[in-house]
């Protein structure tokens, strides 16, 4: 019995580049390469196309362009960007308006490469095969989940009031410590993460909570105009959104609602959430990582010896 190959879609301006790919994907997939990005929409809207893969930088449309219509017209095409050219603009729409899987720079590594198309093919394979995905969610379903912010001296989390319905419950902690233990304590959908420091510990526990928790859905505002911390974010910590501070009020507000949304879908469908996989840190914090593993199970066993002095 033939096993149907997973189709791919590379979309580049240069005819090297799309030679290269299609000699190292050879035989791995069903490769479809151009050098329009119009006619991979195309090829999207036509047939099952499992993964997109495209440079950013093009004379006609941008990368992130062509992955927005993907996304638009078919979601469960798992979408990545391939560039050499890490502008902050380009990093922070392709999360924002393309909701990419992963970012990757040229030049290459192939290996690295070629792991990241065939999980994202292995992903959409499911997807694809899986039923429909959830009708629109009532509006109740949102106004139940809760948002936490992670700011020092809450200014965000006051913003973040003003924006929302009331309904919605907003929670606010000042530190990584008091965040996790409204996390243990309550059903969180979206965090939403002031980040102020590019080698700090709120980055380094986003990337370890989506892992631990893929539902959980981020929000980063961050002062730092600086693409190689978004493309980590990204890569290791599949961030919701990315908004430069101060944000743009409408477009925090569209992008709350547009992750709480999310996280009733990834809750009403469990088996999405391996969409939201990432990949491991480069640099990991080890000693962040056993402390935030050592302090969740605290809360956890502290509330389970509260409980049995209840019963």
């Amino acid at each position: 019995m033939t096993v149907a190959l997973p189709t791919v879609v590379f979309v580049d301006d240069e005819e090297r580049i799309l030679r290269s790919l299609r000699m190292l994907f050879r035989g791995r997939c069903e490769v479809l390469a151009t050098t329009s990005g119009d006619e991979a929409i195309a090829w999207v809207r036509q047939k099952r196309v499992h993964v997109v893969v495209s440079d950013q930088r093009m004379p006609e449309v941008s990368g992130v362009a062509v992955l927005r219509a993907v996304a638009r017209h078919s979601p469960a095409t798992m979408r990545i960007l391939l560039t050499g050219y890490a502008d902050l603009d380009a990093v922070t729409a392709s999360v924002n308006d393309g909701e990419i899987f992963r970012f990757v720079e040229k030049p290459w590594d192939a290996q690295h490469l070629l792991g990241i198309v065939d999980q994202a093919a292995q992903i959409a394979l499911k997807d694809f095969a899986a039923p429909a995905r959830p009708a629109a969610l009532a509006s109740a379903d949102v106004a139940a989940a809760r948002i936490l912010v992670l700011d020092e001296d809450g200014a965000v989390a006051g913003q973040v009031r003003e924006l929302l319905p009331h309904a919605i419950m907003v929670r606010h902690a000042s530190s990584i410590e008091s965040a996790l233990e409204i996390l243990a304590e309550e059903d969180i959908a979206v965090v939403v993460a002031q980040l102020t420091s590019a080698n700090g510990d709120v980055a380094a526990a986003l990337k370890e909570l989506k892992r631990i928790r893929p539902a959980l859905l981020a929000v980063v505002i961050s002062p730092l105009r600086d693409s190689r911390v978004v493309i980590g974010l990204i890569n290791e910590g599949q961030i919701f959104r990315f908004l430069l501070q101060p944000p743009v009020k409408e477009l925090l507000r569209r992008g709350l609602i547009a992750a709480l949304e999310r996280h009733a879908e990834l809750r009403a469908a469990a088996q999405l959430q391996h969409r939201h996989i990432v990949e491991a840190p480069r640099d990991a914090q080890a000693s962040l990582a056993g402390r935030l593993a050592h302090y969740w199970q605290r809360i956890r066993d502290s509330k389970l010896t509260r409980g049995a002095r209840v019963g």
